[in-house]
């Protein structure tokens, strides 16, 4: 027989269970299920994204890699972009004007501030750009404002730039996002640097970066475009393999996905699910070491770009779905050329052992290839390329790298050879003077060439859109001829959306603009 004590415990034991279960019931725990219909238990909209890639460092000033830069552009604003017309548009700057040849001064907003609470003025725009210049920052984009001589704070919304000499893409350079960005000094004098932290003015907010996992931003509350972004948090989640960000995408486990061409069938005639394609601005490229005792001899280069089949590569890897390109895709418009009937364009094996043997490599050799393992389409492209090769006596050795490992080994120039990605920005002069000329801040292949950078140095100057079209064709015949690297193809791109995704309409220069975007 129990006694009075021990019934009392009991049901207190029952109670406790009870609210346990009522609890549990009425608690949310975000996206668990795989539902993605914005509508959570806490009235929070989150737009969740599969990446393909970690973030490999989150300063903007010195960060290469797409997955981090597609991170930094909701946190880190310049004072100008691009619009959809690819026009120049206000940003944190609200108005700007070319005093003369080499004179801009731009007029800031007010009131906008940093992500930590302190209000951005024109001293924060003057040591962004310093920062920029200042050799021991590293700056990938320190040799897009190399011209820059004076920077000068007029007031606290004013600052004007002098320019040593005219200087064509200042502007689009200006507007290059993240490269660009404007950041507080006091950010970078508690932490070093910002590879692991952010503070921008950006309409998102940098809340956790969990390695492998994802990549948590949280909406700018304090954002200066007055009820945007709209959503209230955005999630990047890794996905390195793409049937796991294909299958995110069909359960409902994500909103947004990039996908390779080979996969678009696979989710035709799903009513959930919208399939966006565009041209963006990045090509494929086959990049040489080009101090390498074999690479050094622009005849072996010449001889590797005829024996490459490029047109195989796009039947074979994208489906027939993407375009020949020069340094200068075809997405940039009119800068580009027609590379199809270029003789280094022709498959050759013929001519390619002439050269070779001109060169006195007729024996043949071996190369290392590297590529990173994360991206399916650029390990195929390496294969293809091997198999190529060894038609001439070109023994590769493919090594495929970790995301780190990669970028590393481009910063470093480790190996012979690499397989990868350029983005060609948003002036002829980032395809053709940052990765080509002797002194271009993205240049680690060793190539120099003075007549080259005599061209890259003239098109910089005019300011005549015509002669300038002119001198861009010129330098991007010549830079095919001397094939530091060989341009391979433009891709198509594919981004999967599901149904409940409203108000997301990528462009070729900025595919994820998500302010006006919206859940159902």
């Amino acid at each position: 027989m129990f006694k009075k004590n021990q019934w009392s415990l009991i049901s207190l034991l029952i109670v406790f269970l009870f609210l346990v279960a009522c609890s549990s019931n009425d608690t949310t725990t975000e996206n668990e299920g795989g539902t993605t219909d914005g509508d959570e238990s806490s009235g929070k909209q989150t737009l969740l994204v599969a990446a393909d890639q970690d973030p490999s460092g989150m300063d903007p000033h010195t960060t290469t890699a797409h997955s981090s830069h597609r991170i930094m552009a909701k946190i880190y604003e310049g004072l100008l972009e691009f619009d959809e017309n690819m026009q120049f548009a206000p940003l944190l700057a609200k108005e700007w004007e070319q005093v003369d040849e080499t004179t801009y001064q731009f007029i800031l907003r007010e009131g906008v501030t940093f992500h930590n609470g302190r209000e951005m003025t024109a001293e924060d725009v003057k040591y962004s750009f310093e920062r920029i210049l200042e050799p021991e920052t590293g700056a990938i984009s320190a040799s897009y404002f190399k011209v820059v001589e004076e920077i000068n704070v007029l007031s606290d919304y004013e600052i004007e730039f002098k320019l040593s000499q005219p200087y064509a893409p200042f502007l689009s350079y200006i507007a290059s996002g993240a490269n660009a960005a404007i950041i507080p000094k006091e950010a970078v004098k508690e932490h070093g640097n910002l590879d692991q932290v952010a503070v921008g003015t950006g309409p998102f907010v940098l809340k956790e970066m969990v390695p492998d996992t994802h990549v948590h931003l949280t909406k700018n509350e304090d954002y200066y475009i007055e009820g945007k972004p709209i959503v209230d948090e955005l999630k990047y989640v890794t996905m390195v393999d793409e049937s796991s960000r294909l299958a995110a995408i069909r359960t409902g486990e994500v909103h947004i996905t990039t996908v390779s061409p080979d996969s678009v069938s696979l989710v035709e005639g799903n009513d959930e699910l919208n399939v966006i394609s565009y041209d963006g601005l990045e090509y494929f490229y086959l990049g040489f070491n080009v101090t390498n005792d074999f690479l050094k001899d622009k005849k072996v280069r010449q001889a590797i770009s005829l024996a490459v089949d490029r047109q195989e590569i796009i039947d074979t890897i994208m489906a027939g779905e993407a375009k020949l390109s020069g340094p200068v895709p075809e997405s940039l418009g009119d800068w580009s050329i027609d590379v199809s009937k270029l003789d280094l364009y022709q498959p050759n094996l013929d001519k390619a052992n002439k050269l070779l043997e001109e060169a006195s490599f007729e024996a043949g050799f071996e190369l290392e290839m590297g590529v990173p393992s994360t991206e399916a389409e650029l390990v195929s492209t390496a294969q293809i390329i091997e198999q190529q090769l060894g038609k001439i006596g070109i023994n590769v050795t493919i090594v495929q790298l970790e995301w780190g490992e990669y970028i590393d080994a481009w910063n470093e120039n480790t190996y012979d050879m690499l397989v990868g990605k350029n983005g060609s920005g948003r002036d002829p002069d980032r395809s053709l003077g940052f990765f080509f000329a002797t002194d271009g801040s993205a240049n680690v292949w060793g190539y120099s060439n003075k007549a080259y950078d005599e061209l890259i140095a003239e098109g910089l100057e005019e300011v005549d859109m015509d002669k300038r079209h002119s001198i861009y064709e010129d330098a991007q015949k010549m830079i095919i001829e001397e094939a530091p690297n060989l341009f391979l193809l433009m891709p198509k791109s594919y981004i999967i959306v599901r149904e409940n995704v409203n108000g997301y309409h990528p462009l070729p220069h900025d595919s994820e603009d998500f302010l006006e975007l919206t859940l159902e």
